[in-house]
């Protein structure tokens, strides 16, 4: 494990902001940060709304069900974000972690996956698919962005939404594919918040503890 960054990042607890004002405030973010700028973690929820990555088909639309479609900056195709879901963007410096954006990704897996467990959820990875799931199903989406070596965007864990929206899209592109989340798997009480538990686990796995 690379040695830890000099100081934590600034972590900031948003509660339920909108889609697109986030996205511009973590463009802007990253591209005024210098190289002594403190890294940042964002917690947060969104109301309703699709969001498409660069690459990404808009046929992977199923249908207009009244959902904003917002097309963004990331890597991925499209996925959902609604109240009821954890949402963790992170805005690093890969350069003074010491590790790449592939590496960055395992250990967010691995973070989400440890969180899981603590409440009774086998998770796993899916080779070729980004995310977490549970026995096939999707409970976990990641996405990232990569610009002058320093990343923003994140990850969403769904924990007690209403999934229904997903039924509108191909998620992340795969046709079929099932959802699920924290509330319907969960076989014991976490000793706090899901939200903070997967905080802690994120901050271990990239080196701040």
């Amino acid at each position: 494990m690379p040695e830890a960054p000099p100081t934590k990042p600034i972590i900031k607890r948003l509660g339920l902001v909108e889609y697109e004002a986030t996205w511009r405030a973590m463009q802007a973010f990253t591209a005024s940060r210098l190289a002594e700028t403190a890294d940042e973690i964002w917690l947060l929820q969104h109301p309703p709304v699709f969001t498409l990555g660069m690459a990404g088909k808009r046929e992977h639309l199923l249908a207009d069900i009244g959902i904003p479609l917002v097309a963004i900056d990331r890597g991925g195709q499209i996925t959902y974000h609604g109240p009821g879901q954890i949402i963790i963007y992170l805005l690093l410096d890969l350069k003074r972690l010491g590790f790449g954006i592939k590496e960055l990704v395992r250990r967010m897996e691995q973070a989400i996956i440890d969180v899981l467990s603590e409440s009774g959820i086998e998770a796993e990875r899916q080779p070729g698919a980004p995310g977490v799931y549970v026995a096939g199903a999707k409970i976990a989406a990641l996405g990232l962005r990569v610009k002058n070596g320093c990343t923003y965007h994140g990850l969403s864990l769904n924990l007690d939404m209403d999934l229904s929206p997903f039924q509108a899209i191909n998620p992340c592109g795969y046709a079929g594919m099932a959802v699920t989340q924290v509330r319907n798997l969960a076989s014991k009480p976490t000793p706090q918040p899901v939200e903070e538990a997967l905080l802690a686990c994120l901050m271990r796995h990239l080196g701040w503890v």
